[in-house]
């Protein structure tokens, strides 16, 4: 759900070159959604942990490897929702204000805004950086806890494991070259990934309780 919605108001989110820093910020200027949009995003990124957070209750961490795995992947998920928080008050708030002060600001001060949203967008590459990391690691701890898991397919383990690295790459990208094509790749298989385990997952838990109801009602 969390996901979904996330890819569903991010379709609303303004386009364009993300690193061609002129062009880009006279588009988020002139965004009448830009604040309802990203507060769609942190609506959706919220969800999205929340269920990661309730599939650790979930996983069945009998070893001292999968129980240790889970914890962290929490740790770590909980680290995501922070740093997020973080990302879209940089984005959200002080990029649109930065981006509306340079587009209104006379001709002797436009350099002096742009140089201050510039740097804004900087912090943004800086934050987004981690919070990938931080969701790449929990995705991959949450992928290791399961291993042990019997009800969770195998199938379901890579394609988490896989969705960890995608964001592990987002990372390293938006960190060193900023919001470019390569990241914007990684981002879709990200999307694809991630979407394909939950549904999988969703699937997989309803099918046991049917099993489950089945075995009761015997």
């Amino acid at each position: 759900m969390g996901q979904l919605l996330y890819i569903a108001v991010t379709q609303f989110h303004t386009g364009g070159d993300a690193n061609d820093h002129h062009a880009v910020f006279a588009a988020y200027a002139d965004s009448e959604v830009w604040t309802l949009v990203h507060v769609g995003q942190f609506a959706g990124m919220a969800i999205l942990l929340a269920g990661l957070l309730a599939l650790f209750s979930a996983l069945d961490g009998h070893s001292g490897t999968a129980r240790w795995a889970g914890r962290f992947g929490a740790a770590s998920a909980a680290a995501t929702l922070a740093l997020y928080g973080v990302l879209q008050a940089v984005d959200g708030v002080a990029l649109k204000h930065a981006v509306n002060a340079w587009a209104s600001a006379p001709a002797g001060e436009k350099s002096a805004r742009f140089a201050s949203a510039e740097a804004i967008r900087w912090l943004e590459w800086g934050v987004r950086s981690y919070q990938d990391f931080a969701l790449g690691l929990a995705l991959l701890l949450f992928a290791v806890a399961a291993v042990r898991t019997a009800w969770i397919p195998r199938p379901i383990v890579h394609l988490m494991g896989l969705s960890g690295l995608s964001y592990l790459v987002q990372g390293w990208v938006v960190g060193s070259a900023g919001f470019s094509r390569t990241e914007s790749i990684a981002i879709v298989l990200a999307f694809v990934l991630d979407v394909s385990w939950m549904i999988w997952l969703v699937v997989a838990a309803w099918r046991m309780q049917d099993s489950e109801a089945s075995a009761l009602g015997r």
